[in-house]
């Protein structure tokens, strides 16, 4: 049964050369310093959650670090501020990057410091308690859980007890899913907030292109636990008018090219490299399906809802998912995916099959997606982000 929503917000222009201020203003002149490790420039949930905190009203700076292949900053409506490092990996990048986001800080004047997942909390908080500022906890994901931490077990350790000596402190924390939010407040006594990581809403078109070619298309990262060896030996079970479109870069990247090229199925398999963020939805919307392929190797996968999720939705994408407790929740209420129970080849293959046989569950699934895409949107969610800050 689908419900009617309430009426929505007026969205915030993600280009602007001066920030505009919004009759919803509920802060006055508030300042907020959201904090990240990457280069901001293809982080599309900070900047939608910066540009809504900025639209209510507050004064909000989004602060990454600069890497040797970053791209120029697009304008927003919000301020970008990029720190420079010498190192860009490993434990001297978290010292370094900790160190420079200190006394970044410590020259800042912020009513409200957002410390956004593990790696950035330890400056915000101690900057927080040092100016009187509220420091509030953006948790993307388990971060003592992904699998480059639980593969080393000191460096689990070292994270874990930062996490256990400053999260239990903090009044603020919010993350991306119900059951991560639910199993984060258990552990550290604080509760989370739950803001999903949706996108606008787009306008899917009026009809869907027909094309001779099945695109099967994964956007992301490439790296290690996202199932992508298993999508690629897939293809070959498959007819060859499957063809697997891969959107992304990562340190699997090397790896995946050889494996494409020791089966010869570089004429099934394309790579398309760094997409930016906004040509993504143009070129989602020509997929026929749509991966988000997860091992079970920790609680951050096993608890995730991906962004990707909701694009494929708001895309009219059908797709497949795992069988994990926020995918079986979303399905279970929308119906917009399927799901599996394993990364095996045959797994994938013989789900990809059934789809192709079976045009009317096809059909079914494309419809549930442009009916569920109008309520699992941004202009919605955010109302969550706002209630949050209103209330600090």
């Amino acid at each position: 049964m689908w419900f009617k929503t309430k009426k929505t917000p007026i969205k915030c222009p993600l280009v602007v050369e001066k920030p505009i201020k919004n009759p919803r203003t509920f802060a006055t002149m508030s300042t907020i310093i959201c904090t990240v490790t990457n280069d901001l420039s293809q982080d599309q949930r900070m900047i939608r959650i910066c540009s809504s905190l900025q639209a209510a009203g507050y004064q909000v700076t989004l602060v990454g670090r600069q890497l040797p292949h970053s791209l120029p900053l697009v304008a927003q409506p919000f301020q970008q501020h990029r720190l420079r490092c010498r190192f860009h990996a490993g434990k001297l990048f978290y010292l370094e990057y900790n160190l420079r986001l200190l006394y970044y800080l410590y020259r800042q004047q912020a009513t409200i410091i957002n410390a956004v997942d593990l790696d950035t909390l330890l400056p915000a908080y101690l900057m927080s308690r040092l100016r009187g500022a509220v420091c509030v906890y953006d948790a993307h994901e388990y971060f003592t859980e992904v699998p480059e931490v639980i593969r080393r077990p000191r460096v689990q350790r070292l994270w874990s007890a930062l996490a256990d000596w400053i999260i239990p402190s903090l009044q603020h924390a919010y993350t991306v899913a119900p059951a991560l939010a639910e199993l984060m407040s258990e552990r550290y006594g604080t509760p989370f907030a739950v803001v999903r990581n949706v996108p606008y809403r787009q306008t899917a078109p009026a009809e869907r292109i027909v094309s001779p070619e099945k695109i099967i298309f994964y956007q992301g990262v490439l790296n290690e636990g996202r199932g992508l060896e298993a999508a690629i030996l897939a293809i070959q079970q498959l007819p060859p008018t499957c063809i697997l479109h891969i959107a992304g870069t990562g340190d699997l990247e090397t790896k995946l090219h050889q494996l494409v090229q020791d089966h010869q199925l570089q004429d099934r398999v394309r790579f398309l490299g760094f997409v930016p963020p906004a040509q993504l939805p143009a070129l989602t919307e020509k997929a026929w399906l749509g991966l988000n392929l997860l091992e079970n190797t920790g609680l951050s996968y096993y608890y995730s809802l991906a962004n990707k999720t909701f694009d494929y939705i708001q895309a009219g994408v059908p797709a497949l998912h795992m069988d994990f407790p926020e995918y079986r929740a979303l399905h279970d209420q929308y119906d917009t995916f399927e799901l599996l129970a394993d990364l095996e080849v045959d797994t994938i293959a013989s789900a990809i099959q059934a789809l192709i046989n079976n045009p009317d569950r096809y059909l079914e699934l494309q419809q549930n997606n442009l009916q569920s895409a109008k309520f699992l949107t941004w202009e919605e969610e955010e109302k969550e982000l706002l209630a949050i800050y209103k209330n600090l």
